[in-house]
Protein backbone atom coordinates (compact mmCIF):
# COMPACT_ATOMS: atom_id res chain seq x y z
CA UNK A 1 0.00 0.00 0.00
CA UNK A 2 1.56 3.29 -1.08
CA UNK A 3 1.00 6.42 1.00
CA UNK A 4 -1.36 9.15 -0.24
CA UNK A 5 0.28 11.83 -2.34
CA UNK A 6 0.46 14.35 0.49
CA UNK A 7 2.80 17.31 0.22
CA UNK A 8 5.27 15.92 2.74
CA UNK A 9 5.82 12.61 0.95
CA UNK A 10 8.19 12.82 -2.02
CA UNK A 11 6.78 11.40 -5.24
CA UNK A 12 8.69 8.92 -7.36
CA UNK A 13 10.11 10.07 -10.66
CA UNK A 14 12.00 8.27 -13.44
CA UNK A 15 14.24 11.34 -13.66
CA UNK A 16 15.88 10.43 -10.36
CA UNK A 17 17.58 7.02 -10.02
CA UNK A 18 17.67 7.32 -6.23
CA UNK A 19 13.93 7.76 -5.96
CA UNK A 20 13.25 4.71 -8.13
CA UNK A 21 14.78 2.68 -5.30
CA UNK A 22 13.35 4.53 -2.27
CA UNK A 23 9.66 4.83 -1.51
CA UNK A 24 7.58 5.53 1.56
CA UNK A 25 4.68 3.11 2.02
CA UNK A 26 2.08 1.98 4.54
CA UNK A 27 1.75 -1.58 5.77
CA UNK A 28 -1.56 -3.42 6.18
CA UNK A 29 -2.13 -1.74 9.55
CA UNK A 30 -1.48 1.73 8.11
CA UNK A 31 1.98 2.12 9.66
CA UNK A 32 4.61 3.86 7.52
CA UNK A 33 7.82 2.18 6.41
CA UNK A 34 10.49 2.70 3.76
CA UNK A 35 11.06 0.30 0.91
CA UNK A 36 14.35 0.38 -0.97
CA UNK A 37 16.58 -1.72 -3.16
CA UNK A 38 19.68 0.27 -2.27
CA UNK A 39 22.64 -1.69 -0.83
CA UNK A 40 23.30 -1.39 2.89
CA UNK A 41 26.50 0.62 2.73
CA UNK A 42 24.77 3.21 0.54
CA UNK A 43 21.99 3.45 3.11
CA UNK A 44 24.58 4.50 5.68
CA UNK A 45 25.78 7.27 3.34
CA UNK A 46 22.41 8.88 2.61
CA UNK A 47 21.31 11.36 5.32
CA UNK A 48 17.59 10.78 4.77
CA UNK A 49 17.92 7.00 5.13
CA UNK A 50 20.86 6.45 7.47
CA UNK A 51 19.90 5.08 10.89
CA UNK A 52 23.46 4.51 12.09
CA UNK A 53 23.52 2.24 15.11
CA UNK A 54 19.71 2.11 15.07
CA UNK A 55 19.51 -0.31 12.14
CA UNK A 56 17.70 -3.33 13.59
CA UNK A 57 19.03 -6.90 13.39
CA UNK A 58 16.47 -7.64 10.69
CA UNK A 59 17.56 -4.61 8.67
CA UNK A 60 21.23 -5.45 9.10
CA UNK A 61 20.58 -8.97 7.84
CA UNK A 62 18.43 -7.84 4.91
CA UNK A 63 20.86 -5.18 3.70
CA UNK A 64 24.18 -6.88 4.32
CA UNK A 65 25.20 -4.72 7.26
CA UNK A 66 26.10 -7.55 9.64
CA UNK A 67 29.53 -6.95 11.11
CA UNK A 68 29.72 -3.43 9.67
CA UNK A 69 28.07 -1.65 12.61
CA UNK A 70 28.63 -1.72 16.38
CA UNK A 71 26.93 -4.65 18.10
CA UNK A 72 24.49 -2.64 20.20
CA UNK A 73 21.28 -1.56 18.46
CA UNK A 74 20.70 1.96 19.75
CA UNK A 75 17.39 3.69 20.21
CA UNK A 76 17.00 7.13 18.67
CA UNK A 77 16.95 8.55 22.20
CA UNK A 78 20.35 6.99 22.91
CA UNK A 79 21.75 8.48 19.72
CA UNK A 80 20.37 11.89 20.68
CA UNK A 81 22.01 11.64 24.12
CA UNK A 82 25.35 10.67 22.57
CA UNK A 83 25.16 13.49 20.03
CA UNK A 84 24.24 16.04 22.68
CA UNK A 85 27.25 15.03 24.76
CA UNK A 86 29.42 15.58 21.69
CA UNK A 87 27.77 18.94 21.06
CA UNK A 88 28.50 20.12 24.60
CA UNK A 89 32.16 19.22 24.16
CA UNK A 90 32.76 21.96 21.59
CA UNK A 91 34.04 25.26 22.88
CA UNK A 92 32.81 27.90 20.41
CA UNK A 93 29.44 28.47 18.79
CA UNK A 94 30.98 28.13 15.33
CA UNK A 95 32.45 24.73 16.25
CA UNK A 96 29.00 23.68 17.46
CA UNK A 97 27.47 24.90 14.20
CA UNK A 98 29.95 22.86 12.16
CA UNK A 99 29.20 19.79 14.29
CA UNK A 100 25.45 20.13 13.80
CA UNK A 101 25.81 20.59 10.06
CA UNK A 102 28.02 17.49 9.87
CA UNK A 103 25.41 15.58 11.87
CA UNK A 104 22.70 16.68 9.45
CA UNK A 105 24.83 15.47 6.55
CA UNK A 106 25.10 12.08 8.26
CA UNK A 107 21.51 11.59 9.47
CA UNK A 108 18.62 14.00 8.96
CA UNK A 109 16.43 12.18 11.48
CA UNK A 110 19.05 12.28 14.22
CA UNK A 111 19.83 15.94 13.51
CA UNK A 112 16.19 16.99 13.81
CA UNK A 113 15.53 14.76 16.82
CA UNK A 114 18.45 16.43 18.60
CA UNK A 115 17.23 19.86 17.53
CA UNK A 116 13.70 19.10 18.67
CA UNK A 117 14.97 18.07 22.11
CA UNK A 118 17.16 21.15 22.57
CA UNK A 119 15.55 23.72 20.27
CA UNK A 120 15.99 26.74 22.54
CA UNK A 121 19.70 26.03 23.01
CA UNK A 122 20.44 25.12 19.40
CA UNK A 123 18.34 27.61 17.44
CA UNK A 124 20.97 30.36 17.87
CA UNK A 125 23.62 27.89 16.72
CA UNK A 126 22.02 26.69 13.48
CA UNK A 127 20.68 30.14 12.63
CA UNK A 128 21.10 33.67 13.95
CA UNK A 129 23.41 34.81 15.35
CA UNK A 130 25.96 32.00 14.73
CA UNK A 131 25.02 31.51 11.08
CA UNK A 132 26.60 34.90 10.35
CA UNK A 133 29.99 33.43 11.31
CA UNK A 134 29.27 30.33 9.24
CA UNK A 135 28.54 32.51 6.22
CA UNK A 136 31.79 34.42 6.61
CA UNK A 137 33.80 31.20 7.05
CA UNK A 138 31.83 29.07 4.59
CA UNK A 139 34.67 28.39 2.17
CA UNK A 140 36.77 27.16 5.09
CA UNK A 141 34.23 25.03 6.92
CA UNK A 142 32.64 23.46 3.83
CA UNK A 143 32.28 19.69 4.25
CA UNK A 144 29.55 18.13 2.13
CA UNK A 145 27.50 19.08 -0.95
CA UNK A 146 24.00 20.30 -0.13
CA UNK A 147 21.78 22.23 -2.49
CA UNK A 148 21.89 23.44 -6.08
CA UNK A 149 24.48 25.90 -7.38
CA UNK A 150 23.46 28.04 -10.36
CA UNK A 151 25.99 30.44 -11.87
CA UNK A 152 26.62 32.29 -15.15
CA UNK A 153 28.66 29.34 -16.39
CA UNK A 154 25.86 26.77 -16.04
CA UNK A 155 22.67 28.84 -16.42
CA UNK A 156 22.40 27.59 -20.02
CA UNK A 157 21.83 24.12 -18.54
CA UNK A 158 19.30 25.19 -15.92
CA UNK A 159 16.64 22.70 -17.05
CA UNK A 160 19.00 19.75 -16.69
CA UNK A 161 20.28 21.12 -13.36
CA UNK A 162 16.74 21.13 -12.00
CA UNK A 163 16.25 17.57 -13.28
CA UNK A 164 19.30 16.42 -11.32
CA UNK A 165 18.11 17.47 -7.86
CA UNK A 166 18.54 14.63 -5.32
CA UNK A 167 14.77 14.24 -4.86
CA UNK A 168 12.27 14.98 -7.61
CA UNK A 169 9.35 16.44 -5.69
CA UNK A 170 10.86 19.75 -4.63
CA UNK A 171 8.15 21.89 -3.05
CA UNK A 172 10.15 24.46 -1.09
CA UNK A 173 13.23 26.38 -2.21
CA UNK A 174 15.24 29.03 -0.40
CA UNK A 175 17.42 30.90 -2.90
CA UNK A 176 19.94 33.68 -2.35
CA UNK A 177 22.19 35.84 -4.50
CA UNK A 178 24.31 36.54 -1.38
CA UNK A 179 24.32 40.33 -1.66
CA UNK A 180 22.40 41.39 1.46
CA UNK A 181 23.28 38.72 4.02
CA UNK A 182 21.88 39.55 7.48
CA UNK A 183 23.61 42.73 8.60
CA UNK A 184 26.95 41.85 7.03
CA UNK A 185 26.29 42.51 3.34
CA UNK A 186 27.87 40.86 0.30
CA UNK A 187 29.27 37.47 1.33
CA UNK A 188 29.69 35.80 -2.03
CA UNK A 189 29.22 32.04 -2.09
CA UNK A 190 28.90 31.89 1.71
CA UNK A 191 25.25 32.89 1.55
CA UNK A 192 24.39 29.25 0.87
CA UNK A 193 24.71 28.70 4.63
CA UNK A 194 21.70 30.98 5.13
CA UNK A 195 19.57 28.91 2.76
CA UNK A 196 20.55 25.67 4.49
CA UNK A 197 19.80 27.20 7.89
CA UNK A 198 16.43 28.56 6.83
CA UNK A 199 15.32 25.21 5.46
CA UNK A 200 16.40 23.53 8.70
CA UNK A 201 13.98 25.83 10.50
CA UNK A 202 11.15 25.03 8.10
CA UNK A 203 11.56 21.39 9.11
CA UNK A 204 12.31 21.84 12.81
CA UNK A 205 9.62 24.45 13.43
CA UNK A 206 6.87 23.37 11.05
CA UNK A 207 7.48 19.74 10.17
CA UNK A 208 8.13 20.19 6.47
CA UNK A 209 9.75 17.03 5.11
CA UNK A 210 13.42 17.74 4.34
CA UNK A 211 13.06 15.56 1.23
CA UNK A 212 10.92 18.24 -0.45
CA UNK A 213 13.29 21.13 0.29
CA UNK A 214 16.18 22.52 -1.73
CA UNK A 215 18.67 25.31 -0.94
CA UNK A 216 19.74 27.21 -4.06
CA UNK A 217 22.89 29.28 -4.46
CA UNK A 218 22.56 31.89 -7.21
CA UNK A 219 26.28 32.48 -7.54
CA UNK A 220 26.35 35.66 -9.61
CA UNK A 221 29.75 36.82 -8.35
CA UNK A 222 30.83 39.23 -5.64
CA UNK A 223 32.11 42.77 -5.37
CA UNK A 224 34.32 41.71 -2.44
CA UNK A 225 37.87 41.78 -3.76
CA UNK A 226 39.16 40.01 -0.64
CA UNK A 227 36.94 37.04 -1.47
CA UNK A 228 37.99 37.02 -5.11
CA UNK A 229 41.63 37.00 -4.00
CA UNK A 230 41.13 34.24 -1.40
CA UNK A 231 42.61 30.97 -2.76
CA UNK A 232 40.06 28.97 -0.72
CA UNK A 233 37.02 30.88 -2.00
CA UNK A 234 34.46 28.43 -3.43
CA UNK A 235 32.38 30.78 -5.56
CA UNK A 236 32.67 31.94 -9.15
CA UNK A 237 35.54 34.42 -9.41
CA UNK A 238 33.97 37.43 -11.07
CA UNK A 239 32.39 40.74 -10.19
CA UNK A 240 28.67 40.59 -9.59
CA UNK A 241 26.29 40.51 -12.50
CA UNK A 242 24.39 43.78 -12.61
CA UNK A 243 21.72 45.45 -14.72
CA UNK A 244 20.21 43.56 -17.64
CA UNK A 245 22.65 40.65 -17.31
CA UNK A 246 21.50 40.09 -13.73
CA UNK A 247 17.82 40.42 -14.63
CA UNK A 248 18.21 37.93 -17.49
CA UNK A 249 19.94 35.44 -15.19
CA UNK A 250 17.16 35.60 -12.58
CA UNK A 251 14.49 35.37 -15.28
CA UNK A 252 16.00 32.24 -16.78
CA UNK A 253 16.20 30.63 -13.35
CA UNK A 254 12.59 31.40 -12.40
CA UNK A 255 11.05 30.43 -15.73
CA UNK A 256 12.89 27.11 -15.69
CA UNK A 257 11.81 26.57 -12.09
CA UNK A 258 8.19 27.24 -13.02
CA UNK A 259 8.42 24.62 -15.76
CA UNK A 260 9.96 21.97 -13.52
CA UNK A 261 8.18 22.70 -10.23
CA UNK A 262 5.16 24.94 -11.01
CA UNK A 263 3.81 24.92 -7.45
CA UNK A 264 7.11 25.26 -5.61
CA UNK A 265 7.19 27.86 -2.83
CA UNK A 266 10.19 30.05 -3.60
CA UNK A 267 11.66 32.07 -0.75
CA UNK A 268 13.96 34.84 -1.92
CA UNK A 269 16.63 35.23 0.74
CA UNK A 270 18.95 38.15 1.49
CA UNK A 271 18.75 40.01 -1.79
CA UNK A 272 19.86 43.61 -1.45
CA UNK A 273 17.36 46.44 -1.08
CA UNK A 274 15.90 47.42 -4.47
CA UNK A 275 16.61 44.02 -6.01
CA UNK A 276 14.68 42.35 -3.20
CA UNK A 277 11.56 44.38 -3.98
CA UNK A 278 11.91 44.16 -7.76
CA UNK A 279 12.40 40.39 -7.86
CA UNK A 280 9.52 39.71 -5.48
CA UNK A 281 7.06 41.89 -7.38
CA UNK A 282 8.18 40.56 -10.75
CA UNK A 283 7.80 36.87 -9.93
CA UNK A 284 5.25 36.50 -7.12
CA UNK A 285 2.61 35.56 -9.71
CA UNK A 286 4.94 33.24 -11.66
CA UNK A 287 5.55 30.88 -8.75
CA UNK A 288 4.32 31.26 -5.16
CA UNK A 289 6.96 33.62 -3.75
CA UNK A 290 8.02 34.96 -0.39
CA UNK A 291 10.76 37.35 0.61
CA UNK A 292 11.39 36.70 4.27
CA UNK A 293 13.48 39.85 4.72
CA UNK A 294 10.57 42.00 3.53
CA UNK A 295 7.43 40.03 4.33
CA UNK A 296 8.55 37.70 7.10
CA UNK A 297 10.22 40.51 9.03
CA UNK A 298 7.17 42.71 8.58
CA UNK A 299 4.83 39.98 9.74
CA UNK A 300 6.81 39.06 12.84
CA UNK A 301 7.19 42.71 13.90
CA UNK A 302 3.48 43.38 13.43
CA UNK A 303 2.78 40.31 15.57
CA UNK A 304 4.96 41.72 18.35
CA UNK A 305 3.29 45.12 18.12
CA UNK A 306 -0.16 43.55 18.30
CA UNK A 307 0.92 41.53 21.33
CA UNK A 308 2.17 44.77 22.89
CA UNK A 309 -1.26 46.34 22.41
CA UNK A 310 -2.78 43.42 24.31
CA UNK A 311 -0.38 44.16 27.17
CA UNK A 312 -0.75 47.96 27.18
CA UNK A 313 -4.42 48.14 26.15
CA UNK A 314 -3.36 50.93 23.79
CA UNK A 315 -4.45 50.11 20.22
CA UNK A 316 -2.11 50.25 17.27
CA UNK A 317 -3.89 53.39 16.08
CA UNK A 318 -2.61 55.28 19.14
CA UNK A 319 1.03 54.56 18.31
CA UNK A 320 3.53 56.58 16.30
CA UNK A 321 6.49 54.69 14.88
CA UNK A 322 10.10 55.34 14.03
CA UNK A 323 11.73 52.68 11.89
CA UNK A 324 15.50 53.10 12.04
CA UNK A 325 16.83 51.32 8.98
CA UNK A 326 15.23 51.56 5.55
CA UNK A 327 16.47 48.43 3.82
CA UNK A 328 14.29 45.52 2.76
CA UNK A 329 13.43 44.68 6.37
CA UNK A 330 12.63 48.23 7.45
CA UNK A 331 10.36 48.95 4.51
CA UNK A 332 8.76 45.51 4.88
CA UNK A 333 7.97 46.31 8.51
CA UNK A 334 6.50 49.68 7.54
CA UNK A 335 4.25 48.09 4.92
CA UNK A 336 2.97 45.49 7.34
CA UNK A 337 2.28 48.12 10.03
CA UNK A 338 0.30 50.09 7.47
CA UNK A 339 -1.84 47.00 6.83
CA UNK A 340 -2.32 46.54 10.56
CA UNK A 341 -3.44 50.14 10.97
CA UNK A 342 -5.82 49.81 8.04
CA UNK A 343 -7.38 46.74 9.65
CA UNK A 344 -8.09 48.92 12.68
CA UNK A 345 -9.87 51.52 10.56
CA UNK A 346 -7.22 53.99 9.42
CA UNK A 347 -6.93 55.16 5.83
CA UNK A 348 -3.84 54.32 3.80
CA UNK A 349 -2.66 57.93 3.87
CA UNK A 350 -3.22 58.34 7.62
CA UNK A 351 -1.44 55.05 8.34
CA UNK A 352 1.63 56.06 6.35
CA UNK A 353 1.77 59.37 8.18
CA UNK A 354 2.21 57.47 11.47
CA UNK A 355 5.51 55.97 10.31
CA UNK A 356 8.80 57.89 10.24
CA UNK A 357 11.43 56.02 8.25
CA UNK A 358 15.08 56.85 8.91
CA UNK A 359 18.08 55.69 6.92
CA UNK A 360 21.78 56.57 6.96
CA UNK A 361 20.96 60.06 5.62
CA UNK A 362 18.31 60.80 8.22
CA UNK A 363 14.54 61.10 8.08
CA UNK A 364 13.24 60.20 4.62
CA UNK A 365 11.34 63.09 3.04
CA UNK A 366 9.54 63.25 -0.29
CA UNK A 367 11.80 65.99 -1.65
CA UNK A 368 15.03 64.03 -1.20
CA UNK A 369 17.00 63.85 -4.43
CA UNK A 370 17.79 60.37 -5.73
CA UNK A 371 15.34 58.66 -3.37
CA UNK A 372 15.18 54.93 -4.08
CA UNK A 373 11.83 53.82 -5.56
CA UNK A 374 11.02 51.35 -2.77
CA UNK A 375 11.24 54.12 -0.15
CA UNK A 376 8.99 56.66 -1.87
CA UNK A 377 5.65 55.37 -0.60
CA UNK A 378 6.80 55.92 3.00
CA UNK A 379 8.56 59.27 2.64
CA UNK A 380 7.12 62.07 4.76
CA UNK A 381 5.89 65.39 3.43
CA UNK A 382 8.52 68.08 4.19
CA UNK A 383 5.70 70.33 5.40
CA UNK A 384 5.21 68.03 8.40
CA UNK A 385 8.71 68.73 9.69
CA UNK A 386 8.97 72.37 8.63
CA UNK A 387 9.11 73.66 12.18
CA UNK A 388 11.45 71.02 13.56
CA UNK A 389 14.74 72.30 12.12
CA UNK A 390 16.10 75.20 10.11
CA UNK A 391 14.82 75.02 6.54
CA UNK A 392 16.63 72.36 4.54
CA UNK A 393 18.09 70.54 7.56
CA UNK A 394 17.25 66.85 8.07
CA UNK A 395 15.89 65.89 11.52
CA UNK A 396 17.93 63.39 13.49
CA UNK A 397 16.57 60.28 15.19
CA UNK A 398 16.31 62.07 18.54
CA UNK A 399 14.64 65.13 17.03
CA UNK A 400 12.14 62.94 15.20
CA UNK A 401 11.26 61.09 18.41
CA UNK A 402 10.71 64.35 20.27
CA UNK A 403 8.83 66.29 17.61
CA UNK A 404 6.65 63.47 16.27
CA UNK A 405 5.83 62.18 19.77
CA UNK A 406 7.06 58.73 18.83
CA UNK A 407 5.87 55.83 21.01
CA UNK A 408 7.54 52.91 19.23
CA UNK A 409 11.20 52.51 18.24
CA UNK A 410 11.87 49.79 15.69
CA UNK A 411 15.51 49.11 14.89
CA UNK A 412 16.57 47.41 11.66
CA UNK A 413 19.66 49.48 10.98
CA UNK A 414 22.44 47.07 11.88
CA UNK A 415 23.94 49.92 13.94
CA UNK A 416 25.01 48.81 17.38
CA UNK A 417 23.80 51.11 20.14
CA UNK A 418 21.75 53.35 17.83
CA UNK A 419 19.02 53.53 20.50
CA UNK A 420 20.98 55.37 23.17
CA UNK A 421 19.75 56.53 26.54
CA UNK A 422 18.65 59.95 25.28
CA UNK A 423 16.53 58.43 22.51
CA UNK A 424 14.91 55.77 24.69
CA UNK A 425 14.13 58.23 27.49
CA UNK A 426 12.58 60.58 24.93
CA UNK A 427 10.22 57.82 23.79
CA UNK A 428 9.34 57.04 27.41
CA UNK A 429 8.22 60.64 27.88
CA UNK A 430 5.66 60.19 25.09
CA UNK A 431 3.86 57.09 26.38
CA UNK A 432 3.36 54.99 29.52
CA UNK A 433 4.46 51.90 27.56
CA UNK A 434 7.41 52.70 25.28
CA UNK A 435 7.93 50.02 22.64
CA UNK A 436 11.58 49.30 21.88
CA UNK A 437 12.32 46.64 19.28
CA UNK A 438 16.08 46.27 18.68
CA UNK A 439 15.83 43.81 15.82
CA UNK A 440 19.18 43.88 14.04
CA UNK A 441 21.21 40.68 13.73
CA UNK A 442 23.61 39.37 14.75
CA UNK A 443 23.69 40.20 18.47
CA UNK A 444 26.66 42.54 18.10
CA UNK A 445 24.57 44.78 15.81
CA UNK A 446 21.59 45.18 18.15
CA UNK A 447 20.44 48.80 18.49
CA UNK A 448 20.12 48.44 22.26
CA UNK A 449 20.67 45.99 25.10
CA UNK A 450 17.42 45.02 26.87
CA UNK A 451 18.86 45.51 30.35
CA UNK A 452 19.72 49.12 29.50
CA UNK A 453 16.27 49.78 28.05
CA UNK A 454 14.52 48.54 31.20
CA UNK A 455 16.83 50.65 33.34
CA UNK A 456 16.31 53.81 31.27
CA UNK A 457 12.51 53.41 31.33
CA UNK A 458 12.10 52.27 34.95
CA UNK A 459 10.90 48.89 33.71
CA UNK A 460 8.02 50.34 31.67
CA UNK A 461 9.28 49.45 28.21
CA UNK A 462 7.97 46.56 26.17
CA UNK A 463 11.09 45.12 24.56
CA UNK A 464 11.84 42.73 21.73
CA UNK A 465 15.11 41.81 20.02
CA UNK A 466 16.15 40.11 16.81
CA UNK A 467 18.80 37.88 18.34
CA UNK A 468 18.42 35.98 21.62
CA UNK A 469 19.12 37.86 24.85
CA UNK A 470 18.82 36.50 28.40
CA UNK A 471 15.85 37.48 30.53
CA UNK A 472 16.43 40.62 32.58
CA UNK A 473 16.15 41.00 36.36
CA UNK A 474 15.30 44.55 37.31
CA UNK A 475 13.85 46.01 40.50
CA UNK A 476 12.94 42.58 41.83
CA UNK A 477 11.10 41.47 38.70
CA UNK A 478 12.07 39.12 35.88
CA UNK A 479 11.42 40.38 32.37
CA UNK A 480 11.44 37.76 29.58
CA UNK A 481 13.00 39.23 26.44
CA UNK A 482 10.88 38.23 23.47
CA UNK A 483 12.82 37.37 20.35
CA UNK A 484 11.22 38.77 17.20
CA UNK A 485 12.66 35.96 15.15
CA UNK A 486 11.24 35.44 11.67
CA UNK A 487 11.27 31.73 12.47
CA UNK A 488 7.98 32.33 14.27
CA UNK A 489 6.44 33.27 10.91
CA UNK A 490 8.02 31.75 7.81
CA UNK A 491 7.93 28.03 8.75
CA UNK A 492 4.22 28.16 9.59
CA UNK A 493 3.55 30.27 6.53
CA UNK A 494 5.34 27.71 4.38
CA UNK A 495 3.45 24.83 5.98
CA UNK A 496 0.18 26.59 5.29
CA UNK A 497 1.04 27.40 1.68
CA UNK A 498 2.14 23.83 0.91
CA UNK A 499 -0.79 22.21 2.68
CA UNK A 500 -3.44 24.20 0.80
CA UNK A 501 -1.36 24.32 -2.40
CA UNK A 502 -1.74 28.09 -2.62
CA UNK A 503 -0.92 29.48 -6.03
CA UNK A 504 0.18 32.79 -4.48
CA UNK A 505 1.24 34.21 -1.13
CA UNK A 506 -1.19 37.09 -0.60
CA UNK A 507 -0.80 40.11 1.65
CA UNK A 508 -3.80 38.87 3.58
CA UNK A 509 -2.07 35.58 4.35
CA UNK A 510 0.88 37.47 5.86
CA UNK A 511 -1.39 39.60 8.03
CA UNK A 512 -3.27 36.48 9.13
CA UNK A 513 0.07 34.98 10.19
CA UNK A 514 0.81 38.09 12.28
CA UNK A 515 -2.56 37.97 14.01
CA UNK A 516 -2.23 34.27 14.78
CA UNK A 517 1.24 34.66 16.29
CA UNK A 518 0.21 37.66 18.40
CA UNK A 519 -2.75 35.74 19.80
CA UNK A 520 -0.60 32.71 20.60
CA UNK A 521 1.43 34.57 23.26
CA UNK A 522 -0.06 33.41 26.56
CA UNK A 523 -1.46 35.83 29.12
CA UNK A 524 1.11 35.05 31.82
CA UNK A 525 4.08 35.66 29.54
CA UNK A 526 2.46 38.82 28.20
CA UNK A 527 1.92 40.13 31.74
CA UNK A 528 5.67 39.82 32.32
CA UNK A 529 6.39 41.77 29.13
CA UNK A 530 7.22 38.87 26.80
CA UNK A 531 5.89 39.76 23.34
CA UNK A 532 6.74 36.51 21.58
CA UNK A 533 6.36 32.85 22.59
CA UNK A 534 9.21 30.93 24.14
CA UNK A 535 11.38 29.30 21.52
CA UNK A 536 10.52 25.83 22.79
CA UNK A 537 6.90 26.51 21.75
CA UNK A 538 7.81 27.27 18.16
CA UNK A 539 6.35 24.10 16.66
CA UNK A 540 2.90 24.63 18.13
CA UNK A 541 3.11 28.34 17.27
CA UNK A 542 3.93 27.44 13.68
CA UNK A 543 0.90 25.18 13.50
CA UNK A 544 -1.36 28.05 14.59
CA UNK A 545 0.23 30.31 11.99
CA UNK A 546 -0.28 27.64 9.31
CA UNK A 547 -3.96 27.23 10.21
CA UNK A 548 -4.53 30.98 9.91
CA UNK A 549 -2.66 31.12 6.60
CA UNK A 550 -4.71 28.27 5.13
CA UNK A 551 -8.01 29.83 6.16
CA UNK A 552 -6.98 33.16 4.68
CA UNK A 553 -5.81 31.49 1.46
CA UNK A 554 -9.27 29.96 1.12
CA UNK A 555 -10.86 33.40 1.70
CA UNK A 556 -8.53 34.97 -0.86
CA UNK A 557 -9.38 32.31 -3.42
CA UNK A 558 -5.81 31.06 -3.91
CA UNK A 559 -6.10 27.64 -2.24
CA UNK A 560 -6.18 24.73 -4.70
CA UNK A 561 -6.28 21.78 -2.29
CA UNK A 562 -9.29 19.86 -1.07
CA UNK A 563 -9.19 20.38 2.70
CA UNK A 564 -10.96 18.39 5.45
CA UNK A 565 -13.15 19.98 8.11
CA UNK A 566 -10.77 19.01 10.92
CA UNK A 567 -7.92 21.09 9.56
CA UNK A 568 -5.88 21.07 12.77
CA UNK A 569 -5.76 17.28 12.94
CA UNK A 570 -4.99 17.18 9.21
CA UNK A 571 -2.00 19.47 9.75
CA UNK A 572 -0.72 17.47 12.70
CA UNK A 573 -0.93 14.23 10.74
CA UNK A 574 0.99 15.74 7.83
CA UNK A 575 3.83 17.35 9.77
CA UNK A 576 7.06 15.39 9.33
CA UNK A 577 8.51 14.06 12.57
CA UNK A 578 12.09 12.92 13.19
CA UNK A 579 11.63 9.19 13.77
CA UNK A 580 13.46 6.19 12.33
CA UNK A 581 11.00 4.25 10.17
CA UNK A 582 11.42 0.53 9.48
CA UNK A 583 13.26 -0.15 6.22
CA UNK A 584 12.33 -3.13 4.08
CA UNK A 585 14.11 -4.68 1.13
CA UNK A 586 12.45 -3.94 -2.18
CA UNK A 587 12.73 -5.73 -5.47
CA UNK A 588 15.92 -5.35 -7.44
CA UNK A 589 18.15 -5.08 -4.36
Amino acid sequence: MTTPNAYLLPRRSPACPLMKQYEKKLDAEGRPYLETSLPGLLLTRLPLLNKGTSFTWEEREAFGLMGLLPTHVSSLEEQVARSYANFKGFRTDLEKHVFLRALQDRSEVLFYALLDTHIEEMMPIIYTPTVAQAVEQFSRIYRYPRGLVVNPENIDRIDSLLESTPFPDVQLIVATDNEGILGIGDQGFGGLAICIGKLSLYTAAAGIDPAVTLPVELDVGTHRQDLLDDPLYLGVRMKRLEGQAYDDFIHRFVTALARRFPRVLLQWEDFSKQKAFDVLERYRDVVPSLNDDIQGTGAVVLAGLLAATRRSQLPLTQQTFVIHGAGAGGVGVARQIVRGLQLQGMSLEAARERIFLIDSKGLILKDRKGLEPYKRELAQDPARVAGWKPQGAIPSLLETVREAKVTALLGLSGQRGAFGEDVVRAVARNTPYPLVFALSNPTANSEAVPEDVYRWTDGKALVATGSPFPDVEWAGSLYPVGQGNNAFIFPGLGLGVLTCRARKVTDGMLTAASLALSEYVDVQRLAQGGLYPRMDRIRTASKQVALAVIRQAVKDGVSEASLPEDLEDHLEQHMWKPVFLPIRKGRGG
